[in-house]
């Protein structure tokens, strides 16, 4: 059975995890930077773009990350973190620069599949990463900074990319926030050890890999379910991350530099909120309480919360939009830490964390993909952003729904190896091992 490795000498566990948080911040600001161009008259008219092809163009990032992220589950399963990772980072930073260069549409489109497509890494990389070093009792909190990354990103992207390009052009833009992240590869090189296998250790990972395959999870309700509540959060976050900019300006009369600022104000609430019940939940799984049970709990409550954002819809005040718009992804944060553990970690067999994680990504960059198209639609259709709200109403009580129904332990992955089935089956439900499903 696979045992948690803890990591030696200078490299630190926690480090690592800051790391990885960092680099998940560097990869949304990178989309939020389109989301503020979206939302500027200058770079819409540039390129003659009608509310329809907005939306494609806000939705192409996720189609190459969401077809790329079973590929790169497998090869984080097999081939390590550490190199996968930095060679990704440098080609997604070069590419979010390139942007500024693009002249058509078309361009534009490709530029950001590119982008998509080396940032497939990211998740499935750190998922790897945490089910290797970390007990039942400290991934809440592991994910939970690393989970703040991705809320930092649009909460200082937005307002940064709003800042350049009223201060300078949509163009210098793209240049600055592509190379600004080619920092973090030094830290990135110098701290990580290398876990690239020899020859011994790649046939070891692809037998611990084949035990649990692909059809194993396919045939999982636990699986299915949280490719629903993947799907369902996601739809909602890249919502806000996508075109809450240009709602804020075109409906609710912002500047594009106010609502850089309360797009902050949005993701800066989730990021707390993310950070704080994934260490809440820890403490209380510590104590002796069902992880599943808990974990469960926290999400249910976060995504009946985050429906009020269609009290926004409805608001007849400038204020009381803000607030509902704020509140709603603040709420929907009791989700996000807790979601990660359990489809991702809690519940799935360490062998199969990167695969699983990859399968995972899918929903979640397909969620991307469709609410950034689906809501242009919607916008074309009703001629304003309440049918879009109205969608993320629905899939929300979708996603509070499939996690009462299909998150039970009963219904996890199974393991071909009889060996690792029977020490799951002897492990208590709440042990802080090495058990390979916890």
């Amino acid at each position: 059975m696979e045992t948690i490795r803890r990591a030696a000498g200078p490299e630190g566990r926690w480090r690592v995890v800051f790391l990885l948080a960092l680099g998940l911040m560097i990869a949304f600001m990178d989309r939020a930077s389109m989301s503020a161009a979206l939302a500027d008259h200058r770079f819409v008219s540039d390129f003659a773009l009608t509310q329809v092809q907005r939306g494609w163009l806000g939705s192409s990032v996720f189609w190459a990350y969401g077809l790329l992220q079973l590929p790169m589950g497998w090869m984080v399963d097999r081939y390590g973190v550490k190199w996968p990772y930095a060679i990704c980072f440098l080609l997604w930073c070069i590419a979010a620069a390139a942007t500024s260069i693009a002249t058509t549409l078309s361009t534009l489109i490709v530029v950001r599949v590119l982008i998509g497509a080396a940032e497939a890494v990211v998740v499935p990389a750190t998922y790897r990463y945490i089910a290797n070093r970390f007990e039942e009792t400290q991934k809440g909190t592991a994910l939970g900074i690393y989970s703040i990354g991705g809320k930092m990103g649009p909460a200082l992207g937005a307002p940064l990319a709003a800042w350049l390009i009223v201060g300078a052009s949509w163009k210098v833009m793209f240049v600055v926030t592509g190379l600004a992240g080619l920092v973090w590869l030094m830290p990135w090189l110098l701290i990580v050890h290398n876990d690239f296998p020899d020859n011994t250790e790649l046939v070891a990972r692809k037998k611990r890999a084949a035990s649990v395959p692909l059809r194993n999870l396919l045939v999982s309700p636990v699986v299915w379910g949280g490719l629903v509540t993947n799907f369902c959060y996601a739809y909602f976050a890249f919502y806000c991350m996508t075109w809450m900019p240009a709602y804020l300006v075109e409906q609710r009369g912002l500047s594009l530099q106010q609502s850089g600022l309360y797009t902050a104000y949005s993701f800066f609430g989730v990021a707390i909120t993310a950070g704080l019940s994934g260490w809440a939940a820890d403490r209380i799984i510590a104590r002796g309480y069902d992880a599943v049970v808990v974990r469960k709990s926290f999400m249910v409550v976060g995504f009946i919360g985050g429906t009020t954002v269609l009290f926004g819809a409805y608001a007849n005040s400038v204020q009381m939009a803000l607030l509902w718009n704020v509140l709603s992804l603040t709420l929907v944060g009791l989700v996000t830490t807790n979601n990660l553990a359990l489809v991702k970690l809690t519940l799935i067999p360490k062998q199969a964390v990167g695969l699983n994680t990859g399968l995972q990504q899918v929903a979640t960059s397909l969620a991307g993909g469709v609410s950034a198209g689906l809501s242009g639609w919607l916008l074309h259709v009703g001629h304003s952003y309440t049918l879009p709200m109205m969608a993320i109403f629905v899939f929300l009580l979708l996603g509070a729904t499939s996690t009462i129904v299909l998150m039970r332990r009963k219904w996890a992955p199974k393991v071909n190896d009889p060996g690792e089935e029977l020490s799951q089956r002897e492990a208590p439900p709440n042990a802080a091992t090495s058990s390979s499903v916890r």
